[in-house]
């Protein structure tokens, strides 16, 4: 089954300084969190501001080439996490077919927001990204795996909402 999402926020991995967007649930209250590039944080940020740039920048352009081709993106799917990895896959569709690409969920979703097309998360997904009940395993020893290890432990969905985009 697949749930609807929204931007909840961009925000900064302390630790790797790497950008993370958080998409949370339409109808829920689960957040998942999707460590992304750099590049691909400032594409999305781009469009969500509504900023124009003189010339288009990739994801731009890409939308410029479909719409082009008489095609739209009809939705974004974020379909897998295989060791620690996410997949999307990006719809599109005009009046003769209909078809789908696999993407990194970063492009996918820079892609819908210039489309205003749907996002949506597959439950193996919210199934795969939930906190366990386990302690989280550090794999940075000494007393900066622990307080990473800790600040994890400690992380809500409550949390990711303080974020603005």
């Amino acid at each position: 089954m697949l749930h609807e999402v929204s931007i909840a926020g961009l925000t900064m991995d302390p630790t790797s300084n790497t950008p993370i967007i958080i998409l949370k649930l339409i109808k829920g209250d689960q957040a998942i969190p999707i460590w992304i590039g750099l590049l691909e944080a400032t594409s999305i940020a781009s469009a969500l501001q509504n900023i124009q740039f003189d010339r288009p920048m990739t994801h731009d352009l890409f939308k410029n080439f479909v719409q082009n081709i008489n095609m739209e993106v009809s939705k974004v799917e974020v379909c897998d996490l295989k060791n620690n990895t996410f997949y999307a896959k990006i719809y599109f569709s005009s009046e003769e077919k209909s078809f789908s690409i696999d993407a990194r969920p970063s492009d996918a979703i820079a892609i819908a927001l210039r489309f205003r097309a749907p996002i949506f998360v597959d439950d193996k997904i919210i199934e795969k990204s939930q906190i366990m009940d386990t302690d989280p395993e550090m794999l940075v020893e000494g007393e900066e795996g622990e307080k990473w290890a800790e600040y994890l432990k400690n992380l809500s969905p409550d949390d990711f909402g303080k974020y603005k985009v």
